[in-house]
């Protein structure tokens, strides 16, 4: 009997990753599920049973490699789902380094190390790297400097890693999804000042019915960029 495909996720707590993580966990596939504290870790564990938890704090990723020398590790993984992010909007006369730090920290350092760390499982699988990136990622707005330099950033990272593992069978796949609605999104809101209504916005099940579709896509053929935009 083959296998259950294994995929290894960051940002289930909630919004889109949890969704994926949810639909994942209905296929009967494993789930690795990367958490920044045990509490997050027995939260994750209560929602989906049959997974398995990492803890690491993406906003330290100098410290992956140490933390995660520790714990059980996958010896195999069918997807490596990056879907977990920070934002902080201001001008750039207005943004401290310290959030310069942690969004450049755990929306592009800590997706290039984890990626590190576990592309040989990745490899043994000829799996599948996803990066939820964003529309910010291919332009970026006026108070979104320090969130869309991070997501240009990693757009780049994709983009290489897709040219040095295409003869290994690995295939990459960034996503851009424009506003969506998440506890991000509320975060964003209140610091706009501006009043928060989802359904103005795509919504969370929307972008993980896309990324699922980019992970389902036949052998033959790879999905390398997709943005999605607000319906009509």
């Amino acid at each position: 009997m083959a296998a259950k495909p294994a995929h290894l996720i960051t940002g289930a707590a909630s919004g889109i990753g949890a969704i994926v993580a949810e639909r994942l966990a209905k296929r009967g596939d494993q789930l690795w599920l990367l958490a920044r504290n045990e509490v997050r870790a027995k939260e994750l564990e209560d929602r989906f049973p049959d997974s398995r938890t990492l803890v690491a704090d993406l906003s330290e990723p100098r410290r992956l490699a140490e933390v995660l020398e520790n714990q059980d590790m996958p010896t195999r993984l069918d997807s490596l789902l990056h879907i977990a992010g920070v934002v902080d909007v201001g001008a750039v006369a207005e943004l401290d380094s310290k959030v310069w730090n942690v969004t450049l920290a755990v929306n592009l350092a800590a997706p290039a190390e984890l990626t590190r760390l576990l592309l040989p499982q990745v490899r043994t699988a000829q799996g599948h790297i996803i990066f939820l990136n964003s529309r910010q990622g291919l332009r970026a707005n006026a108070t979104w400097s320090a969130y869309a330099a991070s997501k240009h950033g990693l757009r780049a990272l994709a983009d290489a890693l897709r040219e040095e593992e295409h003869d290994s069978g690995v295939r990459v796949t960034s996503i851009h999804p424009s506003r969506t609605a998440t506890p991000m999104l509320q975060k964003v809101h209140r610091q706009e000042e501006k009043e928060y209504d989802a359904t103005r916005w795509i919504r969370p099940e929307s972008v993980a019915t896309t990324v699922l579709t980019a992970l389902d896509q036949s052998r033959d053929a790879e999905i390398t960029d997709l943005t999605i935009g607000p319906g009509r």
